[in-house]
């Protein structure tokens, strides 16, 4: 009895786990503020937040295919089109914002759907298809816009990702990317870690033949992976679209940034362990070490290696916490 006790207080008494992606933000933010004690103000974290939008939605999005066994490199690409081609379409005529919007974001589940057939029915590795799709995106988008930026971004289409709510008490604006954000990021959190589809999805990562035997649909459930990572980057894409311009590399780079945020959040590049909330935090943290290294001066080939260096090192321990718990 008194053995059951002592381990019933135990565990009454046993702090909650905390992701070290949530430790790590917190070290990089009181950082900033080390260095611009302005980043307190409204301004400074309002702004940090709507640099950061589109990679946390492309890592909300992009940690439902790492969790379930793959990747999809497809998304920077597709950022690039959903820019490209929404000033292309739009031409600076505000009022085509209200069709091409839907169209865009109907764009990125098509493009999601079909890396979701070819992996699922062509069975074409996830890391090729999506590396196959990259290239064929980038090629359109540059076919669409002759190589190089043409067309113009009305401000109807800008909106999302440049305008503001002003006068809000306490924090006295609110970006519209930051709403965006928190109603994207809160369904994808929702659906994966409060509904059916976020159980399956775990089920496939860890184990597709015993989820497939347990009657989990496994490739409509894949499919639905691949078609939300779409989704996200058709997000981020007018997001981007809105405060960074048009360009025909505005998406470069964001699909090795999405899988870094994921796994800094905690997710298994072999599948069965991911986190919305944790990816996001990953991409909050990869932001503010960009901005670190901004505020150093540093050059761009410098983040890269960074970047890169975080992802080797984020892989590894994970890696060598799935030895140690031999899960």
């Amino acid at each position: 009895m008194t053995d059951g006790a002592d381990m019933q207080t135990a565990r009454r008494l046993r702090l909650p786990q905390i992701n070290p992606v949530w430790v790590l933000l917190a070290v990089l933010i009181g950082a900033i503020i080390f260095m611009n004690p302005g980043f307190t103000q409204p301004t400074g974290y309002m702004n940090f937040l709507k640099r950061a939008a589109p990679l946390a939605i492309l890592a909300a999005g992009q940690v439902y295919v790492i969790t379930s066994g793959g990747f999809d490199l497809s998304v920077g690409s597709l950022i690039t089109l959903v820019v490209v081609g929404a000033s292309m379409l739009t031409n600076n005529d505000p009022a085509a914002t209200y069709w091409v919007v839907p169209l865009m974001l109907g764009m990125g589940l098509g493009v999601g759907l079909l890396n979701g057939l070819i992996v699922c029915f062509l069975r074409v590795p996830s890391l090729i298809a999506t590396l196959g799709m990259m290239i064929t995106l980038t090629g359109l988008a540059f076919m669409w816009s002759g190589g190089a930026p043409r067309g113009y971004l009305p401000d109807t289409f800008r909106f999302f990702g440049r305008e503001l709510i002003r006068d809000v008490p306490l924090v006295r604006f609110i970006p519209i990317s930051v709403i965006v954000l928190l109603v994207v990021v809160g369904l994808l959190a929702w659906l994966m870690h409060r509904t059916n589809l976020g159980r399956q999805v775990h089920a496939i990562g860890d184990n597709p033949v015993a989820a497939g035997l347990a009657g989990v649909p496994v490739n409509r459930v894949r499919i639905t992976a691949f078609m939300l990572s779409g989704l996200s980057g058709a997000i981020a894409g007018i997001l981007l679209g809105g405060f960074a311009g048009v360009s025909t590399d505005v998406g470069s780079g964001y699909e090795l940034q999405a899988i870094t945020a994921a796994v800094l959040g905690g997710a298994q590049l072999l599948g069965g362990r991911g986190s919305v909330p944790a990816a996001v935090g990953g991409a909050l943290a990869l932001t503010a070490i960009f901005t670190l290294l901004n505020f150093l001066g540093l050059p761009q080939p410098v983040r890269q290696v960074v970047q890169g260096l975080i992802l080797i090192a984020a892989v590894a321990l994970a890696m060598h916490r799935r030895q140690q718990t031999g899960t």
